[in-house]
Parts: C-alpha cells; structure tokens; sequence
C-alpha cells in the first residue's frame, strides 16, 4: 500500500481554495453586475423605422405558428419583415405569400440556388441584411416568436446615441421534463456570462434568436467575410469581432425575450451544443481565457471538493471554503434567474452547479471538433 504524504492534501486543499476564489472573483466582479442591473432611463424615447429578419429552410410550419408574433408588434413607427426562404422545399414559399395578402410590410426574398464555399446561414443573413431597407435591423430565427407585442419597442429602445449593438435574450419555452430544465439553465447559464460581460465592458457574444445591430456596423465590417469558411458564428462570432464596450447594449426585460421551442431528445439537443461550441476556438484570446478560466474553476470544484472531504484531516474547512461559494451562488443566481424569468429553476441550481461537471465533460470534444455545415 502506498501512503501518501500529507502535505499532498495541504496542496490540494490549497488548489480547492484558488478554485473557489476564482469563482467567487467571476460572481462579484462580473455576475453582480446582471444581478443589480437597471435599464438606463431615456430623457427621450424614439421609434427608428426597423427592418426584423428572418432566415427559413424547410420551416413551413414554425412560419404558420410564428410569423403572426412578429407581424401583429405594437409598433407606430415603420417596420418591415425580411423573410429570407433559403431553398426550402416545403410550403415556405406559398405560406409566406399568403401572409404577404394581408401584411404589405413583408419582403420576401427567395433564395434557389446553394451559395459556394460559404457554409452555414451566413450567406441568406447576408441577403436579408443587405435587401433590409431600413438601419435598424433586428434578427431572430422561424422558430422563435417574440415574447409580447412589445418586443421590437423594448429592443430598439435600448439604443443610444454611440450604440450599435443590442443583445437579447432567446428563452426557451417551459415544458415538463428533467431536458427542459437543463436546456433552458444551460441556456441562462450563458446568458449571465454575455450579458455580465457586456456590462463589464468585454462583450463576447449574441444569440442570433435575439440580437439587433445596425445595417452599416455590418457593412462597415465586410458582412461575415471574415468567418465564412466556419460553418457557425453568423451570430456569436461576428459580434465578438464587431463589439465593444461602447457601442453594445443589453435588453432583459422579459417582454423582450424570443422564446423557442426546445429540442425533445438528448441527441438533438448535444447535436445543437456541439455546433455552437465549435466556434469558442474563434474568440478574441481575452474572452477565450476568461471564458476557459470560469469554466476550468468550476469543471474542478466538486472533484477537488470530494478528495479534500475525504483524505483531508479537518473536513470542515474545504466544506466552509466551499459554503463561501455557495452563499454567493444562491443570492446572485436567484437575483438574475428572476430578471430572466427563470426563477423556476432556481430551486434546482445546486443539482446544475453539479451537473456542470458532467456538461463540460459531455462537450469538451466540440473545442476541437469540426462541426456540421448545415445550419437547419
């Protein structure tokens, strides 16, 4: 039997404790800021002409269910629907015409060929973009319907005089189910870090169900030329080279929210993560350290946490260390769940905390990876 020394678990308690201060520097410097945010009064509101676009392949039905929830906004100023149909062989085309009957702000552009050696759904973005008529553009996805008739107002209200760009908030309806709840944590997981980081002046990312910028940052930054090879990033990538911490803004409120409907398998949902994670490896190396930092710490929390309990002669001592992090969680997670309106889960965040561990492993292989090029 081999008998180890003890100050083998002095290092380890002491790797435990930098874990955790790491952590505990993340909730204070960066998450408190979502935690006490308020939007910033207006002397003045003004209601910019806003052109909303929409990508679709094959998205018949998520047009039928969706579409009216973008069309009906309480809106006074002008608005117009740029509906992009990306060589869909269903009844897009005869669907959105339909609408077009009744709704004459509806541009529809119909895409029919494959664009070569551009990959993903950066080339139809393009298009709508571009085709947009107005400067405020606002995107989100067929399957996503805006959370209330108040959602163009909310979004577009959140620009200033030097913003350009707006990150919103892309939920996920609640449904029962164990992978309802772990998709929409995960979800708001990554919403406290773009957001917090945004308020701290680092931005990093959007999630393109919710996002808004204006048409000239995008032609001023050559569209997605930089990153058309990569099958993903129209959205995360693309802002992570355009934003900065003065012309970025965020939007919370609730009634600002998309909300889209979850994927119901394990599959479809780790089919979905691994082609989002594939585009870290394209950050900035500022955000890509801190975002590898924050999920380093907290990958090793309950592994260094469990030996120290066990081999570690004064057991409470990593357990206090822990309950430091703990405290800290509860309060600033329940104070950003509720302005995301997901307090639901939060009775559930210490078996998430724990999960975390299992999600990063699940994951890991999608940093080097190389993703599908579809984006449908």
């Amino acid at each position: 039997m081999i008998l180890i020394p003890s100050f083998v678990w002095d290092i380890v308690l002491a790797i435990f404790c930098i874990v955790i201060a790491v952590q505990v520097y993340y909730y204070l410097f960066f998450f408190s800021r979502l935690a006490f945010y308020k939007a910033p009064e207006k002397q003045e509101n003004m209601e910019h002409p806003v052109s909303v676009v929409i990508c679709a392949r094959d998205e018949a039905d998520n047009l039928v269910k969706n579409l009216p929830g973008v069309l009906v906004q309480d809106y006074k100023t002008t608005t117009e629907i740029v509906v992009v149909n990306d060589n869909s062989t269903d009844e897009s085309k005869y669907i959105i015409d339909e609408f077009k009957k009744s709704f004459k702000n509806i541009n529809h552009i119909e895409l029919t060929q494959e664009a070569k050696l551009i990959t993903g759904k950066k080339f139809p973005l393009s298009m709508g973009i571009k085709s947009a008529r107005h400067e405020m553009i606002l995107l989100t996805d067929a399957d996503c319907v805006p959370a209330s008739e108040h959602w163009l107002q909310k979004m577009q209200d959140a620009y200033q005089d030097n913003t350009e760009i707006v990150l919103g908030y892309g939920a996920y309806h609640k449904k029962p189910g164990l992978l309802n709840k772990l998709i929409r944590f995960e979800t708001f997981h990554t919403a406290l870090q773009y957001f917090s980081y945004a308020l701290a002046g680092k931005p990093y990312m959007g999630v393109g169900r919710n996002l808004s910028y204006k048409k000239d940052v995008f032609l001023r930054n050559k569209g997605f030329s930089s990153i058309n090879m990569i099958p993903s990033g129209d959205d995360d990538l693309f802002i992570n080279q355009v934003a900065t911490a003065d012309n970025t803004a965020i939007v919370i409120d609730p009634v600002a929210h998309t909300l889209s409907e979850p994927k119901r398998t394990w599959n479809d949902w780790m089919k979905q993560k691994y082609r989002h994670y594939s585009t870290s490896r394209y950050y900035k190396a500022q955000h890509q350290f801190l975002l590898g930092l924050y999920s380093s710490s907290l990958f090793l929390i309950y592994p260094l946490l469990a030996v120290s309990l066990i081999f570690y002669p004064i057991w409470w001592i990593p357990l206090s260390v822990w309950g430091v992090r703990f405290l800290l969680q509860s309060f600033f997670l329940f104070k950003t769940m509720k302005k995301l309106n997901e307090a639901d889960l939060w009775p559930w965040f210490l078996f998430f905390d724990i999960w975390m561990f299992f999600y990063t492993l699940f994951f890991l292989p999608a940093l080097w990876k190389r993703p599908a090029t579809n984006w449908n």
